[in-house]
Order: C-alpha cells, then structure tokens, then sequence
C-alpha cells in the first residue's frame, strides 16, 4: 500500500532545491539493503523516520524481505543508481540483482535522511518514442524560441504551418511537477504529437520547458501556482499573438490536468485568449483527487487484509491535511504538506475552476476525459457536465479509451502504462481541430 502512495503523491510533487549530498544518500540506500542482506531487520526498520516506522513495522519489514526472496530469489548486489528530488524528499533508485531476476527499488529520504517510503520501481522498457503517423513534417514547421526575462528564460519551441496565413494559435499548459516541452511522460509526449498533429490541420501551437524542471531552485521558498504555472502561461499567451502569420485573435490554451484546472483562471486573467480547452482536468479539489487515487490503488492491489487498510486509512488521514484554506497558528505558510508548502495548498483549495468557468461567456471552451484515466476520472468530467453542460460556449466530450496522456487504451491500469509508447488519439486531434477551427 506505500508503494501506490507514493506513487500516486509523487505525481503532484513539484521539484525543489533540496540540498542533500548525493553520495551521503547513495550509500544510505546501499547500507539499508546491506542491513536487509544480513537479515539485520531491527537496524533496518531504525533508519525510517517516525512516520514510516509507525506504518511499516519490523516485523511488516522482515516479512516484506522474505516475499521478495520469494519472488525474486537470493539477493545477490544493490547499487544506487540514480537520485531525483521531489517536493521536500529525494527518491534514490536502488538496481537490486536477484538469482532469478532483477529488480530496482526506490527510497524515499526527508531531509535527515531518514527513510520515509519504500516501493518497487517499474519495469525497465527498451520502447522509444514514436512520431505519430499524422504527423506530416511536410505540412509544418519549427523554430526555437525562448520565453521569459534574461536569466530565467525557458526553451520553447514555435510549431506553425506552411503556406498559412491567419491561423489560430494554441498554448499547452502543463499537468502537475517537471515537465520538459513535450510533457514527456515515460515514452510517450503528449504535446508533440498534439502540436504536430494540430499543426498538419493548419493549426500553430507554443510548448515550452516548465519552470520546476529548469529552475528548481526557484522553488525552494514558498510559492503557489502563479509561480509554478501561471506567470509563465501568461507570458506564452502573449508571445502566440506575436507569431508571424497568426491571428491575434484566435489564441487558444490547452490546459492538460493541472493545467486545465487552470485554464479558467487563465482565460479569466487573459480576455483575450479566444477559447480554453480543459483535457483531463480536475473539477474536485486535489485532495479529492489523491485520495481516489490511492483507493483505486488499494482496490487493485487486491489486498484486503486488516494491515493493508489500516495502511489505506492511515495515508487518507495524512491526505486529508491539504483540505487547509487558511493559516493558523500550527500551519505556516513555509509548512510542507505532502511534499508541497502550505501555501500552495491554501492557493488552489480557494480557487473553484467549476465556478470561474461557469463565469466565462465569451471564451469558447471545449472540455475532453478519457475513461481509461485512472488519474482524473469520469466523476469530474460529469461535475463539469453538470455546471457548465447547457452553456452555449462549452462543448463536452467523453472519450471511452483514452487514458490520461490521451492515448487510446484497452483496459485502465497503473502509470506502467505510459512506459509504453503510444500517441495521442487521431481522433481525438480531428475534434480539437474541428473545434478551433468553429466559427
């Protein structure tokens, strides 16, 4: 149960600059399964902080072990491979060597570099990235840009179609954490098949790097979404009004997960921007989010044992923490709550998407889920249906097989699925098209 935890919590965690001395943490994970080796259980279970102590026992931990052995067979060598922060943690990716097979681990450290989770990392997959066969590079082209001040500045990339002239303009808006230009999701980019593909249908587009993947440092103090999404969304509005060849007039914001929750509140602050689109967009507050999330993990895992629930109602309880919408005298606005300041939590719990959409009556909005999106599920799509579904400026559609990057699937999973390649729907390219396109 703390592997689906901390994989569904790690999907909304922003980097920070964490200082921590790398080579300190490699061997704190080296020495901990060095610890497990040895079946030295009790020192093992002393190097988690109070929290994972608390949620996963010695005797939970000794039993763990033995499953792996189990499965895997004897452990042969453990070596840390790689380290990423994430929010106030670091995630240290341990490459476990087993007699029957191989399997990589990663640990979770807080900044006393106690260890606050432990789960399985997926799957190495040898698939690349596949340029979608509706991308004709014949029909487009592209130049690189940079957004922002001196200093600051992100690589952008411009996509515009040849033998063009007025031609609308979309910018992509990014999900939840680092994301490069291509919102890289495993081997899959959502938005380069979605820019190549609106491009080829005479349709231009900006992407950029987001802030928090270049910039960590920026975000080592408190900030909320304006820093993180907002400022930047802005400012790649403005630059689309200045593509040569574009009609000023028709500037249009995808917004995908985070981004389309926020696309509202963009359209809100930008008149100008002449239609929104919200892909997989939240129409709950995140907390909500998470904890369907971390029950849909639970309900898959098929573990139904007395242990593993109270595991699940424990890490609600945490969960539930975020639901601040104002400071007190416990909550400071520098306090972390799962992975993320204060702040930013009290920013997005006072913001109601579903009701400054409501509010827009000029801007055209088209709003798109996937049924396979085991992210953000159909519960929101119909929260969106039922505020805004008789607007004559917004249009709704339900995608049955699209999963959460937008790619069509056979059955809902697990974030494995984005390991594998697999573009953004055609169809679902025709429908922004068309929908642009609209008079």
């Amino acid at each position: 149960m703390k592997k689906s935890i901390l994989i569904v919590v790690a999907l909304l965690f922003t980097t920070s600059a964490f200082s921590q001395n790398v080579i300190q943490l490699f061997n704190s994970a080296n020495d901990f399964f060095k610890l497990l080796q040895e079946e030295k259980f009790a020192d093992a279970h002393a190097t988690f902080d109070d929290t994972l102590k608390s949620k996963l026992t010695e005797d939970g931990l000794k039993k763990l072990w033995f499953d792996m052995g189990t499965k895997f067979g004897k452990a042969e060598s453990f070596d840390a491979i790689q380290s990423r922060a994430q929010g106030e943690f670091f995630a240290v990716t341990v490459e476990g060597k087993f007699s029957n097979g191989n399997q990589n681990f990663i640990l979770g450290f807080n900044k006393a570099q106690k260890i606050v989770g432990i789960f399985l990392a997926p799957a190495k997959t040898t698939s690349a990235y596949s340029k979608p066969v509706y991308a004709d590079t014949n029909l487009y082209s592209e130049k690189s840009v940079y957004l922002g001040p001196a200093g600051r500045q992100l690589a952008t990339i411009i996509t515009t179609p040849k033998n063009a002239k007025n031609f609308p303009v979309v910018v992509f808006v990014h999900g939840s954490g680092p994301s490069d230009m291509d919102e890289t999701v495993g081997a899959n980019k959502p938005f380069k098949d979605l820019a190549s593909g609106l491009a080829a249908k005479g349709i231009a587009s900006v992407r950029y790097v987001k802030r928090t993947l270049v910039y960590p440092n920026e975000f080592s103090k408190i900030y909320t979404v304006k820093e993180e999404v907002l400022d930047d969304a802005t400012a790649a509005i403005a630059l689309a009004k200045t593509i040569p060849g574009a009609d000023a007039k028709q500037v249009f914001v995808f917004g995908h997960s985070l981004g389309g929750m926020l696309a509202p509140r963009l359209a809100a602050t930008s008149p100008e921007v002449s239609g929104i689109i919200l892909a997989a967009a939240p129409a709950r507050k995140f907390t909500d989010l998470i904890i369907e999330q971390n029950q849909y993990m639970f309900n898959l895992s098929k573990d139904t044992t007395a242990a593993n629930k109270k595991q699940l109602s424990d890490a609600i309880k945490e969960i539930n923490k975020s639901r601040i919408t104002q400071l007190g005298t416990t909550i400071k606005p520098d306090s972390v709550i799962l992975g993320i300041s204060a702040k930013y939590w009290i920013d997005l719990n006072v913001y109601n998407q579903v009701s400054v959409a409501k509010g827009l009556n000029k801007q055209r909005i088209f709003i798109v889920q996937g049924g396979n999106d085991f992210q953000v599920s159909k519960a929101d799509f119909d929260l969106w249906n039922a505020a805004l579904g008789k607007k004559k400026n917004v249009q709704l559609k339900y995608y049955p097989t699209l999963n959460h990057l937008l790619s069509e699937q056979t059955e809902k999973t697990t974030t494995a699925q984005y390991l594998v390649p697999k573009n953004v729907s055609e169809v679902l390219i025709n429908d922004l098209a068309t929908w642009i396109k609209a008079k």
